[in-house]
């Protein structure tokens, strides 16, 4: 790895009162390099040795421009090139915070109506800062990836893939698979085939697989917790709009606990109405995807 790769210091704003960190060698991030689109956030498959560090700093009062200003300012001065940074409601707000790698809380907390992004490249390394801050703390996340090449394994036995001994299995449903892939993942997933009418917080009659992944994702991870959050589109008042996202979401849990059998303890419902869209409300197209419930993990044993 070069010198240069291993020279960054970051001058913090604030004393450190908390600290976590991930590494993998070799490993790989997905480095976000635009805002949400409606469907996730654009990245750049990254590959190498992750360090992924979240910091909380005793910092009352500083706002999250005077914490990452001088951050931006101490990368560009190391000779990164930023590839692209954003605030809050240009990110995307909250799909732009649960579509990307965050390490969870409370080691690192977002405010997902208060954050600052930015990622940025050097002589082929990698890195993106978020900063947040609660009441009282300022939180901050530092992923930096540098070259880290596979290893060399010599060769311990050779297999015929001719022949197989494995029984087959049957693949699992699609909407299934991409639920639990999500849960596991990112810690998140939208419920994409669930249906709301226009003001109403009753989902529309018929099957949902989604559902059912997220019961069968709760049954294989006993004591995991999970949190429903429903949207709605701008049709109405803000305050009309969060109660009743609030209620589709109470409506998904009920669907929950009263079809599939889970713990009604596991699950917390909230909303926040028309805050987060993902699509346009200046279509009908647009305004039937901003009518969603998605699911977050919020503690795993």
């Amino acid at each position: 790895m070069a010198t240069q790769a291993l020279a960054l210091t970051l001058e913090l704003p604030g004393k450190v009162i908390g600290e976590e960190q991930r590494s993998e060698v070799p490993g790989s991030y997905a480095l976000p390099i635009a805002p949400f689109d409606g469907t996730g956030v654009p990245s750049r498959a990254t590959e190498g040795a992750i360090d992924q560090r979240a910091y909380e700093l005793e910092a009352p009062g500083l706002t999250t421009l005077a914490a990452f200003d001088p951050l931006r300012a101490q990368v560009l001065a190391a000779g990164y090139q930023v590839l692209f940074e954003c605030q809050t409601q240009v990110c995307g707000g909250f799909d732009f915070r649960f579509g990307i790698e965050v390490i969870p809380e409370p080691k690192m907390h977002v405010d997902i109506g208060d954050f600052r992004f930015l990622s940025a490249e050097r002589d082929g390394e990698v890195m993106s800062i978020l900063v947040s801050r609660s009441q009282a703390s300022t939180f901050l996340q530092v992923t930096r990836v540098t070259d880290a090449p596979l290893p060399n394994l010599a060769t311990t036995e050779v297999v015929d893939l001719s022949q197989s001994n494995v029984e087959p299995v049957l693949l699992a449903d699609p909407e299934t698979a991409a639920v639990d892939a999500a849960l596991d993942g990112r810690g998140s997933a939208v419920l994409d085939d669930l249906v709301f009418a226009s003001g109403s917080a009753a989902l529309t009659a018929g099957e949902y697989p989604s559902l059912a992944a997220v019961a069968a994702w709760l049954e294989a991870n006993p004591g995991a917790t999970i949190a429903l959050v429903g949207h709605t589109d701008a049709s109405g008042s803000l305050a009309a709009n969060v109660a009743l996202s609030k209620r589709r979401a109470e409506a998904v849990a009920e669907a929950l606990v009263a079809t599939l059998g889970v713990e009604r303890a596991r699950i917390a419902a909230e909303g926040v109405g028309f805050l987060a869209p993902r699509a346009t409300n200046q279509t009908d197209a647009g305004r039937q995807l901003n009518r969603r419930v998605e699911v977050i993990v919020t503690s795993v044993p």
